[in-house]
Formats: structure tokens, sequence, C-alpha cells
């Protein structure tokens, strides 16, 4: 692939995608362990996602109605992590980044929810992020349908691999999503025909994309690396009223020797072929090193959704007070104030009808 003619075709998303490349090779350099190639391969897809249709504050990471975000392929964990530092969430430090996979760090290597702000679910076992944000669809539908589209109506997005599909449960929640048609739910697929032991063909011939319109879904397939592809498919997906999912065709590892194999996968910590990679890439940095305009690109991606929060914390002060209190008592996971009166009550019941 000539990375040269990507670059020189989108200079600006090239850097910024860069950024999340670097970090993760020297992230998991540093810990000689973790996933390097799904984050270098979906790197182009994360740039367009977070640039162009992720609606969320990295100041207000909790703000309820942000979009959330699903690394499915949990593996892949520096992706997430480089982008919650890049755009600018507080507890996503360069100290976190360095200190990937090490005890005690908020980086671990796969996702942790409570962590760190922007993780919004534990994501390890393959499958498990795709499953959960069929619940995270669900729960957004019935919160639009309570509070109104004012104050509840945001999207989830989900990055999964090859192996994520596998899963039998993956099924289970693709044909739940389509029968209740969740269209605020959209799969962004890393088609990159890679796993750790090879490629698909070895152990899978789903036709994935045939799959997921048997079960109701919008489909769509893309070239995973260029920018104006994934923008357009991603808002044709959030015009669709079904679920949606984007084929994006990867190179795994892009731009380092492993590319497009099994190693990629993995860890890639070989000195001399990290510092080719970079060199592949137009990266002349160093370790760990962002240059200034760059990280000032990314965290004013970070603060774009701002006035749309400022702008909701209007809307939701203009609702009732009993109104206001009802919805931050479920935001807070609090259980309603009759309900222990209730189950007092039916344990009392139950307790009298015996025999």
């Amino acid at each position: 692939m000539d990375l040269k003619a990507l670059a020189a075709k989108n200079p600006e998303h090239w850097k910024k995608a860069a950024a999340i490349r670097a970090l993760t090779l020297d992230a998991v350099a540093a810990a000689n362990s973790g996933h390097s190639g799904m984050a270098m391969g979906m790197a182009d897809v994360a740039t367009v996602l977070f640039e162009k249709h992720m609606k969320f504050d990295a100041s207000a990471p909790n703000w309820p109605d942000r979009d959330r975000f699903i690394l499915s392929a949990g593996h892949g964990s520096m992706l997430l992590y480089a982008l919650l530092h890049l755009t600018g969430y507080a507890d996503m430090t360069l100290d976190e980044i360095k200190n990937f996979r090490q005890w005690g760090a908020k980086t671990a290597g796969h996702p942790e929810y409570g962590h760190s702000s922007g993780i919004e679910t534990t994501t390890g076992p393959l499958g498990q992020g795709i499953a959960n944000s069929v619940g995270f669809a669900i729960a957004e539908e019935i919160l639009r349908a309570t509070y109104g589209k004012k104050i509840q109506n945001h999207n989830t997005y989900v990055i999964a691999g090859d192996g994520c599909l596998m899963e039998g449960i993956s099924q289970e929640a693709i044909g739940l999503a389509g029968r209740h048609e969740l269209g605020h739910l959209i799969v962004l697929w890393d088609d990159n025909n890679i796993t750790i032991d090879g490629t698909v063909e070895l152990s899978d011939r789903t036709d994935q994309l045939q799959r997921f319109k048997a079960s109701g879904w919008h489909v769509q397939a893309i070239d995973g690396h260029d920018p104006i592809a994934i923008d357009e498919a991603l808002t044709a997906a959030r015009k669709s009223k079904k679920p949606s999912m984007i084929a994006c065709k990867t190179h795994i590892a892009l731009g380092h020797a492993a590319q497009d194999t099994s190693k990629g996968h993995g860890a890639l910590t070989d000195a001399a072929q990290l510092a080719d990679a970079k060199a592949a890439y137009g990266w002349p940095y160093g370790a760990f090193e962002i240059p200034a305009d760059v990280k000032v690109a990314w965290e004013a991606i970070g603060a774009r959704g701002s006035a749309e929060r400022a702008e909701w914390d209007s809307q939701f002060s203009s609702l009732s007070a009993s109104k206001q209190a009802r919805f931050n008592h479920a935001f807070a996971g609090e259980a309603p104030k009759k309900l222990a009166v209730a189950i007092r009550r039916i344990k009392k019941d139950a307790a009298e009808s015996k025999p």
C-alpha cells in the first residue's frame, strides 16, 4: 500500500491518524506486550468517527446524551486510550499511556469500565462489546421515548473485529438489534481478514455482509483507509432507520513489516521495525512525542461538542423538577424510593400467607 500517496491525499487527516498509530507502537513496545495491529489498522476509521460524527465533550465525559463508543475488539485497547488522551480526557494522561499494561495503571491490556472516563464498558472476551452495545442501544430507545429527543437522542458506535463476529453471542445480539430496528446502533467491522492464527478462512467462511442483511441491518462495505468513504458511510448509517454495519476493509498493522500477517495481531516490539513504520508514516518524532499542532487539532475535536452539551444543559433545566429528579435518579443507578416499601410489603404478605 502506498502510504505516501495516502498521506499526500489527506495530509491533515493522516497526521491525526498517525498520532494514534505512533502512540500504539510506543506503548506496546514499552510494555513489551499488547496488541498493536488493530489500532494501527483502524486509526483512519476512528479518526473520522471522532472528528466528524461522535457527539461528545471531553471536558464533560459523563454528559448523559453523549454518543457511546464501544471497542468490542478490546485487545486493541491502545486505540481507545490514544483517542481519549489525544482528545483531552483529563484522566487519560501521557503518563497513563506510558504505563500501558502496568500494575495499577488505568490503561489495562483490555479496557476496564471505571478505570477512566470514556471507557463505556469492559471489553475483553470477543463478542462481549457488540452484545453490550445492543443493550446500550435499547436503553437509548427507552430513554428517548421517556424523556423526548431533546434530552436523549444519541448513537452507539462499535468497533468489532473478525473474532467478535465469530462468537455465537454476536448472532443473538445482531438478531435482536435487527428485530427492534435499533437505528441508533452503528457497528464498524475491522475487515482485515487476519486472526491470531492466520487468515480468517482457517476457521470461518461466513459472508458477514449477507449475515447482517439477513438479520435486518443496513449494510455497507468501504475502504477503511479512505477518510472520504468512511465519512460518507457514517453519514448514510446515521440516516438509516435500521441498525448499521459498515465493513471497513483495512490492513492490520498498516505500514509495519508485519502488515497483513498474523504477527501483526500482537505485540510489535522490534525497535528497527518500529522506526521503519514511523518513517513510513512520515513521523520523525521520539517515543510518546506528539507535535503541538497535532495535539491542538485533536483537542479541538474533543471540545467540538461543548456547545451542543451546553444547549443540552439548557434543555434539561427546562424540564419539571420531578422529571429532572427521576432522570438523575436513573443515571445515578438509584432505586425508586418506593421500592423498599414495596419489597417489605411483598415479604410481609408472603410470610402471612404461609399455611
